[in-house]
């Protein structure tokens, strides 16, 4: 039941991923999943780089380099998990959002429409047992120099994937009646 599997959702880090690939037509139906997000005026703005092999790796590399290269006091611990999770992960999805020429709705809109498809494949990653987060480190402003951004593109953050083992601590949520005004 969908009440269920959006209970079950969760950040899994990349440090809980197992060695394990995720075939490609796993991740091509995860990322179909997220092509039915909603979105106003359909300008689907969603748009997705798929990162695996090497690839994963030299991401790391880039995030690592720029993070040195841009914070006048680098951190060794830092520098590694920016290494380490693109490195550890089955796959990271780049989440970008192509902003509408026209410019037809407001940008949060857009940014709201590439949220939604990025729950799309969160659930589907939580019911296929992939291991899931998103994450969006202050160097995504500089992803223009790592791909090659349509005009209007940028990225929102990335969506690192994994098989993972062992239980998932269950979250809790304060209720719903404390952010909910009723006005009949």
């Amino acid at each position: 039941m969908i009440f269920d599997l959006i209970e079950k959702r969760r950040s899994i880090f990349p440090a809980q991923y197992i060695d394990r690939p995720i075939a490609k037509d796993v991740l091509e139906k995860i990322l179909e999943a997220a092509n039915w997000a909603p979105t106003h005026k359909k300008t689907e703005p969603w748009r997705f780089k798929v990162l695996t092999g090497d690839k994963k790796q030299e991401l790391g590399i880039f995030l690592a380099n720029k993070y040195e290269e841009t914070d006048p006091n680098p951190k060794q611990i830092k520098i590694k998990k920016l290494q380490f999770n693109p490195s550890n992960s089955g796959a990271v999805i780049a989440i970008c959002m192509q902003r509408d020429p026209k410019e037809s709705l407001p940008e949060w809109e857009e940014i709201a429409a590439v949220s939604m498809a990025v729950q799309n494949m969160w659930l589907c990653c939580t019911e296929l047992g992939i291991g899931s987060y998103w994450s969006s480190p202050g160097l995504i402003k500089y992803m223009d120099e790592f791909f090659d951004l349509a005009p209007g593109e940028k990225c929102l953050g990335f969506f690192y994937m994994g098989y993972y083992e062992g239980a998932v601590e269950p979250s809790s949520r304060t209720p719903i009646s404390e952010k909910v005004e009723w006005m009949d």
